[in-house]
């Protein structure tokens, strides 16, 4: 059973910061969004969204994963209401509640796996996190030819100093990484 209206909207509150109903739709973070042309849902509907509680259905949308993270949006907001906060709850509810579109299935194991890699290592490792991701990916997808030429790519890359094979190589606090994501309740 899916949770009340009126929760969803708290929930994102909680997550961001933001006040929802401090959004009066001026629009103005759609016309700063270097991103929105592209967007299935532009950030004035996110927010408009978020603030009726329609959570669950713009948490489907591809445009929660395009965003740039810019902070143009908020930047531009009259009102500073933190609309990038919002997208960025609403991509944790969409993990969550497992509810985000096949299209954005790529950038969500991706980002999987390189939390993975700084929960194990406190930092990213390069060749870790692409072998995880492609394994991942590879046994949701079955994309054989993806994986050939990801696989093709990684000597290329290593050849020219873009990517470290180097296992290992973890911080000297693990124990801070571990409360920083015990503290986030992050599930991977």
């Amino acid at each position: 059973m899916s949770k009340p209206v009126q929760d969803w909207s708290a929930r994102v509150e909680e997550l961001s910061g933001a006040k929802l109903n401090d959004c009066y739709q001026c629009g103005k973070c759609t016309a700063g969004c270097p991103r929105a042309e592209v967007m299935d849902v532009p950030p004035t509907r996110i927010m408009r969204s978020a603030q009726t509680g329609d959570v669950l259905e713009v948490a489907k949308a591809r445009s929660i994963w395009q965003c740039l993270s810019c902070q143009t949006c908020t930047a531009r907001c009259p009102k500073n209401v933190e609309v990038a906060g919002v997208v960025d709850a609403l991509r944790q509810i969409s993990i969550e509640t497992n509810t985000f579109s096949d299209e954005s299935l790529k950038v969500v194991s991706f980002q999987k796996a390189f939390l993975r890699s700084v929960r194990r290592n406190g930092r990213t490792n390069e060749t870790e996190m692409a072998t995880d991701f492609e394994a991942r990916y590879f046994f949701r997808r079955f994309d054989v030819a993806n994986v050939v030429r990801v696989g093709l790519l990684g000597p290329k890359m290593i050849a020219r100093g873009k990517m470290h094979f180097k296992l290992g190589s973890p911080v000297k606090d693990k124990a801070l990484v571990k409360r920083i994501f015990d503290k986030c309740g992050v599930e991977l």
